[in-house]
């Protein structure tokens, strides 16, 4: 079963918590690094796939409805 993005997201932060400790012996934070860098890649991967799914529907000047793609830049306005 594949993980979800949180659950991906949430092993993320509980690596990171544990390497910002600083107790690990060294061979243990190079494991923990590699499977951050994974997790982190894994994530990113699931965010630009459902960027590119996402759509919004608008109506154009006729009033029909037309499928437009989303800008995460029309958030920032």
């Amino acid at each position: 079963m594949e993980k979800t993005f949180e659950t991906s997201l949430a092993e993320l932060e509980k690596i990171v918590t544990r390497l910002e400790n600083g107790d690990l012996p060294l061979e243990e934070s190079l494991e923990l690094f590699e499977m951050g860098i994974k997790l982190s890649r894994e994530c990113r991967e699931r965010l630009t796939n459902a960027e590119r799914r996402i759509e919004i529907l608008t109506k154009d000047v006729s009033g029909e409805i037309v499928a437009k793609s989303f800008d995460p830049d029309d958030l920032r306005t």
